[in-house]
Formats: C-alpha cells, sequence, structure tokens
C-alpha cells in the first residue's frame, strides 16, 4: 500500500503538520531503519536521540515535543503517536485482509439444529455441532471446531485451528487466535484407593465482549459453574488459564503466564510473562505482577509485585542487589573465621 502526505494527514486529522514531503510512503520503519518512503515514530522520549537523524519521510512526534523537521521530511504532532500508528496499520489491515463472502463453505460440516446467522462466514473443513449458534457477521476460519450448544457472538473472529468446546459462550467483538482451545477439560482428580481419579469437568466458559485470546492458549471449563472472562481483557499467546478462573475487566496477561484454579483477578490486573499464579487467591484491582513472578498469596489493590516468592517490587529489588554483594560477604567472613 501507498499513502501521500495528504492521504495519511487526512487518515490522522488530529495532526498538526510540519515541514512537506513529496515522497510517496510505502512502509513503516523505526527511527533507526527508516529510509526515504518510510513512516516513523516517537512515542518513547528516550529515543528521541534517534530523530535528528531519522531518514523517513514522516514521523509521527507528540503533540508537545518541538522539533524541527529535514528538508523533504515531514512531523506530524499528535497527541498519542502509537495510537495514530495504530490507525494506518488498521486501515492497511483492512486492505489486506481477504473479504469473507457471508455464507457456509462447501468443505464445512454443520448440524441441522446448528444456528448460522446468514451474515456470518464458515470456512473450509469448519465443524459446527448440534444446537450451537453463530451469530451475525462473525467469521470463522478454516478448520475451527464449534462444540453442542457453543454460542459465538456477532463479529467475533475465530481464526484457523480454533476450538470453542462444548456449551461454552463467546461474545460479541472478540478475537481468538489460532490453535487457541476454549472450554478443555479443567486439571481436577481425587486420590482414591491408590490411584487419581478423574473428576468430570462440567463447567462451561464465559468469554465476554471485546476480549483477545492469543494463539495456542488454553482456557479450562469449570468443574462447575464457569471461568470467566470479563469484558476488555487480552490474553496473550501460550497462557493457561485453569477451571472456574474468573478474570476481570481489561486485564493484561502476557505469554506463557499460568493461573491455577478458582482464583479471580480483579479490573486491570496486570500479569507478566511466565508468572505463575495459585489457585484460590484473590488480586485486587490495579495490581501488577513482574514477569517469572511465583505468586502465591492474595494482594490487595494496586499491589506491584515480583519475584518468587513474589514480594513487593522495591523489597525484591533491594534483595537482588543483596545477592550480588553475597560472595564478597562470604570471604568477608571466611577471613572473620581464621
Amino acid at each position: 500500500m501507498e499513502y501521500t502526505l495528504k492521504a495519511l494527514c487526512a487518515l490522522i486529522p488530529e495532526g498538526q503538520l510540519s515541514g512537506y514531503t513529496d515522497a510517496t510512503l510505502c512502509g513503516i520503519a523505526s527511527l533507526e531503519g527508516a529510509q526515504l518512503g518510510d513512516l516513523s515514530f516517537l512515542s518513547n522520549l528516550k529515543y528521541k536521540k534517534h530523530l535528528a537523524l531519522s531518514k523517513a519521510s514522516v514521523v509521527l512526534i507528540p503533540k508537545a515535543f518541538e522539533a524541527d523537521p529535514l528538508p523533504n521530511q515531514a512531523y506530524l504532532q499528535v497527541p498519542n503517536p502509537s495510537l495514530a500508528l495504530a490507525k494506518v496499520c488498521a486501515d492497511i489491515e483492512r486492505t489486506l485482509t481477504p473479504a469473507h463472502r457471508p455464507g457456509i463453505h462447501p468443505s464445512a460440516i454443520v448440524a441441522p439444529s446448528a444456528v448460522v446467522d446468514p451474515s456470518a462466514y464458515v470456512g473450509p473443513l469448519c465443524v459446527i455441532e448440534a444446537q450451537a449458534k453463530i451469530a451475525a457477521d462473525a467469521v470463522l476460519q478454516s478448520h475451527v471446531f464449534i462444540g453442542q450448544g457453543a454460542q459465538i457472538g456477532s463479529r467475533s473472529w475465530l481464526f484457523s485451528g480454533v476450538r470453542v468446546l462444548e456449551r461454552c459462550c463467546v461474545g460479541s467483538d472478540v478475537r481468538i487466535h489460532s490453535n487457541a482451545v476454549i472450554g478443555s477439560d479443567g486439571y481436577g482428580y481425587e486420590f482414591h484407593e491408590g490411584k487419581y481419579l478423574k473428576l468430570p469437568q462440567i463447567g462451561n466458559v464465559i468469554i465476554e465482549d471485546w476480549v483477545e485470546i492469543g494463539a495456542n492458549t488454553t482456557i479450562d471449563r469449570g468443574r462447575f459453574g464457569a471461568t470467566h472472562i470479563q469484558e476488555g481483557t487480552k490474553i496473550d499467546n501460550l497462557v493457561q488459564i485453569a477451571h472456574n478462573v474468573v478474570i476481570g475487566k481489561n486485564c493484561l496477561i502476557v505469554a506463557q503466564a499460568g493461573i491455577a484454579g478458582s482464583t479471580h483477578l480483579e479490573d486491570y490486573v496486570v500479569v507478566g510473562g511466565q508468572a505463575g499464579i495459585a489457585g484460590h487467591l484473590n488480586i485486587g484491582q490495579g495490581s501488577q505482577i513482574g514477569a517469572q513472578s511465583g505468586l502465591n498469596h492474595n494482594l490487595d489493590p494496586k499491589s506491584f509485585v515480583r519475584g518468587t516468592p513474589a514480594l513487593p517490587f522495591m523489597a525484591a529489588h533491594r534483595i537482588d542487589i543483596l545477592k550480588q554483594r553475597l560472595p564478597d560477604l562470604f570471604k568477608r567472613v571466611e577471613r572473620l573465621e581464621k
């Protein structure tokens, strides 16, 4: 795709232009890597040193930031350069994404009792089981499986290979990326007479509107009741969410995190990559859990913890500094003992 400066300004009407370029924009690059014809942006001011030397034809910069563009270069001042760039990327995505005509591909298998809205798209080799419901304008790419009695909300987009198992409910405007599994059995066993017996998992998963779920993520159904992902939450790739977990509104769960059964995350919680959270805990609203943390206790609202076991951020930071001094400390103790 290509953009003129005029077309870019029309796409970002809140921008304030300084400078001019007659170059046609045909690429997006970092400030350091940009060349003639590239669009770039300055969102984090720690990279401002690269701005003056950047060869980008157009740079999106913060509104309060003062700088003069080079000849044949334009700066577009915007309230949030990252969001402005997102507008451009969304426009490109709309153009590059193949349009799906409503209807059911001939190779798809749809049970007679399933209900598929005429405006929905069901791609090649999909399987939709009995009593399942697919709402208006939903998109199911190839090889998607929808289990018995499951529901997919309007305008939701399920990428290739997604599995939404029986009785699970997906809201509207949800995006689920390839090979995610919604409604796998929770991990529940009872030790009896020398062996582990499986506990039936008869609940479901409820995913509210505007949720996004990354590739290869698994969300287990409740043992009874529901595993519940509330509105606006964004879940990265390779995340494991166990049975009867409740995740509040607008939470962020980053790659390879794991949340054990019956834990409740209140609204706006952020969980860093590879963090592990034990079961039956309550994580207070607005809390942040650092990457690779191991959490085994409840958190008050707006807590900020990291480490294993997870400690308040500054306490964990001081302990890490002291750990680096341990070799010298042991040498001093040895000398004292002698």
